[in-house]
């Protein structure tokens, strides 16, 4: 009888789906083999360690995260930059355990190179609407500070508003805001 042979990418697509099920606490390699129907050994065959597993699975999750926030964009809906806040709470309300993973962990002893990044491709999106970099990350700062508060409660199952509700208190907050610092520098 021939072996079954499990594949990289089915490993990682079954560590994700764990993830998303049940938490990063949840993945360990007996969870793994137990959902791709193996021993362990093909995951230690494929993967040096968990922790490079781990590595491949938060690319994984960061790869869907980025997708949700496309989609908003390419959706119209909204403007680019309120689209980008929609699909942060969008992707909060239905992947929490991957938003749990991403946004809310402990981060002491991180390299946090990626965030210093994403900050700034957002920050430049506020740009767009005519702020120079320090007021479009002042900006921006509020929003993050605002738009994670609200996907942290979608995650944590604390609160489940409509959509039209979400948007429009990000308008409201993002102009808010805006006037606020316009009104600093007329001072």
């Amino acid at each position: 009888m021939a072996k079954k042979q499990i594949t990289k990418e089915q490993i990682v697509q079954e560590a994700c789906a764990l993830v998303c099920e049940k938490g990063i606490d949840a993945l360990n390699a007996r969870a793994i083999a137990k959902q791709c129907n193996c021993s362990t050994q093909p995951i230690y065959l494929c993967f040096d360690s968990m922790q490079k597993l781990k590595e491949v699975v938060q690319e994984e999750i960061l790869h869907s995260y980025d997708h949700f926030l496309s989609e908003e964009i390419a959706s119209g809906k909204y403007p680019e930059y309120k689209a980008t806040g929609m699909g942060y709470i969008r992707f909060a309300k239905e992947k929490p355990n991957y938003f749990k993973y991403l946004f809310m962990r402990d981060r002491n002893g991180e390299r946090t190179d990626g965030s210093a990044y994403h900050f700034e491709r957002e920050a430049s999106r506020v740009q767009k609407y005519g702020f120079n970099g320090a007021d479009a990350e002042r900006i921006h700062t509020h929003m993050w500070v605002y738009v994670h508060g609200i996907a942290t409660m979608f995650a944590t199952g604390f609160l489940n508003w409509d959509w039209d509700t979400v948007g429009k208190l990000l308008t409201e907050e993002f102009f808010a805001v805006k006037n606020y610092i316009l009104g600093e520098k007329r001072q």
